[in-house]
């Protein structure tokens, strides 16, 4: 913690480690912004600023009310501009136009590439954020690393685990499976004990989820080599055990798919139809708000794995904060991304309002590890989140049009699913390779 009689420049010192501090103060804004800028983040902090910063994230009032206190000439207007894709095509649009965007936005990983790509953030390595990589769990780090720049600050992230209903376990003598062979074990049985039950279900309309599926499987779908040199491969060989695994639960009804997140699909959570949820860390907050009658029967418990011997994981979710090319305040507004995702007392107060770290020095706080946790019985479930963090298996990428993507999973994946994964999966890569071509980038998909 920074003296609270600190001068800007003391109080700059807590803000950005030593070896950044010198490339902040010497450097200029020579990438993603526009025009070259100085990048004095100290003289910023002390000068009267009003920064606008988009953000869906609950109570961040409360956190951007420390930052306030603490450097008292900034003021930070907290506007929620929608959520994911709303958000990020009023950010394009504004930003493209140079006026009427944010100078700070929360950005989903996925969608970072293609806004940085297109310079419409800008590189926080000419504020020496490259500085702060070892603060950071290495998955979310190498998410807000791109082309050899730092296009955001890590904020939260959702490593996956096994949400189940102990209940319902329980009663069937069920242990939570370790293994994706005793996942398929288990919800025969409960299917079994049951016709209306389902072991889980998947989403037809979210790719994320089954991206996270992939990249725990090993696969490794999308790669961009250079500026314009895209790989799109869908049946590569963790997708493909992917697909086969989840079409065969589906197949034989094991497995639902029901469109996630309607009131419907929220009922049979709370009412024992689903006995788990494969998602991200982020979750007991929604199952504690959500499904309040029945959150207490759930618990988490770790991923299964493909090999009883294996530990790996992946993510599902997380954002970050960026700062956008159009700000006429980069300087400040990247000392405010940086100190609102890096600060001990930032970071905690983060946490305490629902988002799961991605600081190491919070992942490994025993305090924050014995933590019960809302929505999962009490479960000190922190350990088994941020086990699976570490768990994170490298090498994921994003295209650099993942929002296009995304946006048409439920066009491809979504009306095969019920049949065959494999096909939509094939339907998805050309629509995504053509739209790649037709915007200007060499699309290979073998």
């Amino acid at each position: 913690m920074t003296p609270a009689h600190s001068t800007p420049r003391r109080r700059l010192l807590a803000l950005v480690p030593a070896a950044a501090l010198a490339l902040t103060l010497t450097a200029c804004s020579s990438s993603g912004g526009g025009e070259a800028t100085p990048a004095d983040p100290a003289k910023a902090l002390d000068t009267p600023t009003t920064l606008t910063f988009w953000t869906w994230a609950p109570n961040m009032d409360k956190t951007v009310a420390l930052f306030e206190q603490k450097y008292p000439k900034i003021k930070v207007d907290i506007v929620n501009a929608g959520q994911s894709a709303t958000e990020y095509t009023k950010l394009q649009t504004a930003v493209k136009a140079g006026s009427g965007g944010p100078d700070v936005a929360q950005v989903e990983y996925f969608a970072l590439p293609e806004l940085a790509l297109s310079k419409r953030l800008v590189n926080l390595k000419d504020y020496g954020a490259a500085a702060l990589e070892s603060k950071f769990a290495a998955s979310a780090w190498s998410q807000v690393a791109i082309a050899d720049g730092v296009y955001a600050i890590p904020q939260d992230t959702g490593p996956m685990a096994m949400f189940y209903n102990k209940k319902i376990l329980d009663e069937l003598k069920i242990e939570p499976p370790k293994t994706w062979a005793e996942f398929e074990a288990a919800a025969i049985k409960i299917k079994a004990s049951d016709p209306k039950r389902f072991i889980t279900s998947i989403d037809p309309g979210d790719a994320g989820g089954v991206d996270s599926l992939i990249w725990q499987a090993g696969g490794r779908p999308f790669q961009q080599t250079d500026s314009t040199s895209v790989t799109v491969k869908l049946q590569d060989a963790g997708a493909k055990k992917t697909a086969d695994l989840w079409t065969s639960l589906i197949n034989r009804k094991l497995v639902d798919t029901a469109p996630g997140w309607t009131n419907e699909w929220w009922q049979s959570m709370g009412s024992g139809q689903y006995a788990m949820w494969i998602i991200g860390a982020w979750a007991p907050g929604n199952i504690a708000s959500t499904i309040p009658d029945t959150a207490a029967d759930w618990r988490a418990a770790p991923i299964p794995q493909w090999s009883a011997s294996e530990n790996v994981s992946s993510e599902n979710g997380g954002s970050s904060v960026a700062v956008t090319s159009s700000s006429k305040n980069k300087a400040a507004a990247a000392a405010f991304a940086i100190w609102l995702n890096s600060d001990p007392q930032a970071v905690r107060s983060l946490s305490a309002n629902g988002l799961f770290p991605a600081t190491n020095e919070l992942l490994k706080d025993p305090a924050f590890l014995d933590q019960p946790v809302q929505g999962l019985g009490g479960q000190k479930a922190n350990q088994v989140f941020a086990d699976s963090s570490a768990a994170v298996a490298k090498g994921w990428q994003y295209l650099p049009y993942q929002l296009y993507a995304n946006s048409v999973f439920k066009d491809t994946v979504g009306p095969n699913i019920s049949t065959d994964i494999n096909t939509g999966l094939s339907a998805w890569q050309k629509r995504i390779t053509d739209y790649g071509n037709q915007q200007g980038f060499k699309v290979t998909a073998p």
